[in-house]
């Protein structure tokens, strides 16, 4: 019974020595992400555009004052970057000026 768990012992040290040689696969990262187009088919389903001011104000299912990505409950990352990812768009970034038909406030 000590040779099974001798040649055992062996094995997981040939895979785990073998896994220091291996470089892991990079996470993605925000910086990666391409940025969402307007022309893109999922951005006019949601009416997305790069800049908020442009959609009137009186067409916006919610309404309030001021809706953008930067301030929707929905848009990931840290206030302030241009550039942020969305819920709504997986894999891609949208504009921290922009807006769409799901714009959701902040809690």
């Amino acid at each position: 019974m000590s040779k099974i768990a001798r040649r055992k012992f062996i094995q997981l040290s040939a895979v785990a020595a073998a896994g220091c040689f291996v470089q892991p696969g990079r996470e993605a990262r925000a910086a990666d992400m391409p940025h969402l187009t307007e022309d893109d088919p999922m951005a006019k389903a949601m009416k997305y555009t790069h800049d908020f001011s442009t959609v009137d104000p009186a067409t916006r299912t919610n309404p309030a004052e001021e809706q953008h990505c930067a301030n929707c409950a929905l848009v990931q990352g840290n206030d302030g970057e241009e550039w942020r990812p969305c819920q709504i768009f997986p894999g891609k970034l949208v504009n921290a000026d922009g807006w769409c038909s799901v714009w959701a406030p902040k809690a």
